[in-house]
């Protein structure tokens, strides 16, 4: 029998996609909650180089890195749902893109959220860049990974999942319809999708979260 196991934090963005993967998958796991404060001894034996959530254990074999982890569940678990295209250069597109996101806009949107001042400023100018080259991505398509859900908008999960605590939080708005249509309706799409709605976190706990965040930072 396959043991499949999960250290994680209820609320890290990169952990939520490797929850929906397993979901969609049906794939039977055990969740494993780390104080990252107080790392377990487990996760550095599981990751000890980044020493941080995710971390996928599988037959005792850990796999680390959220994008990594998400391709091992593609390909050892193929029949169900699968998240990558067959085509190589889809393929190829696909973790470009996710990549971009990670490196990219995921930065610059929390930092928009987060910063002040001139810092703010700069960072909110990368952020509505970086979402303008995803709503074109979304241009004729129903998904970021075309007509159905698949590894890139997974990838890009953290935005469906946190826009409204954040901008509840910070009263400032990015997704707005005008200016993302595209993706507002990505975003209203992807939350309706049973294995990822099951497994959202509350949002009112979100926002605690996140309230805890600005008001720490601002001190």
């Amino acid at each position: 029998m396959e043991k499949v196991k999960l250290f994680a934090t209820w609320s890290s963005p990169f952990v939520k996609r490797i929850v929906w993967a397993l979901k969609l998958k049906n794939i039977e796991y055990e969740i494993i909650y780390e104080d990252l404060a107080n790392k377990s001894p487990e996760l550095l034996k599981y990751n000890p180089i980044h020493k941080k959530v995710p971390v996928l254990v599988h037959n005792e074999i850990p796999i680390c890195e959220s994008l990594v982890i998400l391709e091992y569940i593609d390909e050892t678990w193929k029949d169900a749902c699968p998240l990558l295209p067959k085509d190589p250069l889809d393929k190829a597109n696909e973790r470009f893109w996710a990549k971009f996101g990670d490196e990219l806009v995921l930065p610059s949107f929390f930092g928009y959220i987060m910063k002040q001042g001139k810092d703010q400023e700069e960072a909110k100018e990368a952020t509505l860049t970086h979402l303008k080259r995803i709503e074109q991505l979304l241009s004729e398509k129903e998904f970021l990974s075309g007509e159905s859900f698949g590894f890139l908008d997974l990838a890009f999960g953290w935005l469906a999942e946190n826009a409204r605590p954040l901008e509840v939080v910070t009263g400032l708005k990015l997704l707005d319809e005008n200016s993302f249509p595209n993706l507002c309706t990505w975003k209203d799409k992807f939350l309706e999708i049973p294995a990822i709605k099951e497994s959202w976190p509350d949002q009112e706990t979100l926002i605690l979260k996140y309230q805890e965040i600005k008001e720490s930072k601002g001190k």
